[in-house]
């Protein structure tokens, strides 16, 4: 249990990101790499939404609940990385009180909603694999849409009583943040009030939330190995790898650098930055190429969205062949 250390108690109006230890000569060079990134996030996650969008072959519970991990991503990385990339930029390494709340806020929210909604489809494959008879019966699109809601509103609950819990510290004179972005845990070693109510709720009600989730994750694939091995076959080996095993990857980087970062670090260093650098930034930015590669949907939606988009094109240049291609399929 922490006790209040005896310090100046003055309030802080900003802190100091030291971000990534980078040498100056080297800013430049990590700057294109992270914006190339975060770059790469954004327009690979936006374009999974939108194949799941115009493609109806996509309109499934699976690609449903996909559509949302994909907005979640988008939201974790730019909670963290734009603000990165302009420390970078300007070398200016501020942020203000109100601004690393937020981020606090925003960064708990979306990295919760992405470990409900791997549990959410995790739980799908287990009912598409081993309840195939009455998967269409079970999940339903009114209960998908439930779930998605109820990881939602969790989620925000959530994110909101740490960082109600967060805002009623008092802050010393010490405001360097060793992160590259308003970590609780990084926080809460700045304070000099009494912390050990914030400690109490991170270990039970943040418990509560992050392990049922990874339980159902466990769980879900446990029975799936189950079934297989009750009557293995190439064709049934097949199937379960084509529906799992982008999910099964997404979950292993997941799980693994959050874990890294959260559970097996006693204090901050180099080796934490690095991974949390894998967690917020790297992870996000493969979950698209993971689905779009090892997914045979994702692929021929993608296939004839290409298609489409390069038909849409050669008619706008060629307006008039492409009025006399339509004249004679009417005559």
């Amino acid at each position: 249990m922490s006790s209040m250390r005896p310090e100046n108690q003055s309030s802080v109006s900003e802190f100091l990101l030291l971000g990534l230890h980078i040498w100056p000569g080297h800013r430049g060079m990590f700057f294109t790499l992270f914006l190339g990134m975060y770059l790469i996030t954004v327009l690979g996650n936006l374009l999974i939404i939108l194949l799941i969008r115009l493609d109806s072959r996509l309109h499934t519970p699976m690609y449903f609940f996909l559509s949302h991990l994909a907005f979640s991503d988008i939201s974790l990385s730019s909670v963290t990385v734009p603000e990165m990339l302009m420390n970078m930029q300007t070398q200016q390494q501020s942020i203000p009180y109100v601004g690393c709340i937020s981020q606090l806020y925003f960064f708990i929210l979306f990295a919760t909603l992405d470990n409900f909604l791997l549990a959410v489809m995790a739980y799908d494959r287990y009912v598409a694999i081993c309840h195939p008879l009455h998967y269409n019966a079970i999940m339903r699109e009114g209960f998908c849409v439930l779930l998605v809601a109820a990881s939602w509103i969790t989620t925000c609950a959530h994110a909101l009583l740490h960082t109600v819990l967060l805002v009623r510290l008092s802050f010393c004179a010490d405001n360097v943040i060793t992160h590259f972005f308003c970590d609780i845990t990084v926080l809460l070693k700045l304070s000099c009030s009494d912390i050990s109510l914030n400690e109490l709720v991170i270990f039970t009600e943040g418990g509560m939330i992050y392990f049922p989730p990874m339980a159902i994750v466990l769980g879900s694939y446990f029975c799936i190995g189950i079934i297989i091995l009750k009557a293995p076959s190439t064709k049934r080996l097949l199937k379960a790898f084509s529906t799992c095993g982008s999910h099964l990857s997404v979950v292993s980087l997941y799980y693994g650098t959050s874990a890294s970062v959260y559970f097996l670090s006693s204090s901050w260093d180099s080796k934490d930055i690095i991974a949390s650098v894998m967690y917020t930034v790297v992870t996000p930015m493969l979950n698209p190429f993971i689905y779009s590669l090892r997914n045979r949907d994702i692929k021929q939606a993608l296939e004839m969205f290409v298609n489409r988009f390069n038909l849409f094109k050669w008619r706008s240049l060629h307006p008039l062949a492409a009025d006399r291609s339509t004249w004679r399929y009417m005559s």
